[in-house]
């Protein structure tokens, strides 16, 4: 009996949560332990409605482990038709003090990242978008090879308000 009731208390919240969410389209995270420099984080987009605009995120999740204030992404989206549209981004992930920005409880922090707004996606077919981190020391040529202190690498797309 207990049981049942703990089953329906857990059923009820995430439908509670997961109603509240209206303008997600597609969330995704996927796990990375120590990020290598080539290593690619990819997510497969089915099709989406080409008549609605949309806005994109990128969300990271990091721990203390992560040493820097800032964060690069090198990013690209590959359109069915062939076309691909790359980005190297920065990202800050610390207020000037040094306090980590994302919200969390403890040492992980989730940073929800604008990557663009206002996208259609008209061209039929699958999507495909990777992320790649491009972190490098002060003064040197080399990218970081094992970039520690993030967890998961994720993708967002909302319904856009405009």
């Amino acid at each position: 009996m207990r049981s049942a009731v703990v089953v329906s208390f857990l059923v009820s919240v995430i439908i509670l949560v997961s109603s509240c969410d209206r303008k997600r389209v597609y969330d995704e995270y996927k796990p990375v332990r120590g990020w290598h420099k080539d290593s690619i984080v990819s997510f497969e987009l089915g099709s989406l409605d080409s008549s609605k605009v949309y806005d994109l995120f990128i969300n990271i999740r990091n721990n203390n482990d992560f040493q820097f204030s800032n964060l690069f992404l090198i990013t690209e989206i590959k359109f069915p038709q062939g076309k691909v549209i790359s980005d190297t981004l920065e990202y800050e992930m610390t207020k000037p003090d040094g306090e980590w920005l994302g919200t969390g409880f403890g040492d992980v922090k989730d940073n929800k990242l604008w990557y663009k707004e206002d996208v259609r996606f008209d061209e039929p077919g699958k999507y495909r978008v990777t992320i790649q981190q491009a972190m490098r020391k002060n003064g040197e040529v080399e990218g970081i090879e094992e970039l520690q202190g993030i967890t998961h690498v994720g993708f967002r797309i909302e319904k856009s308000e405009n």
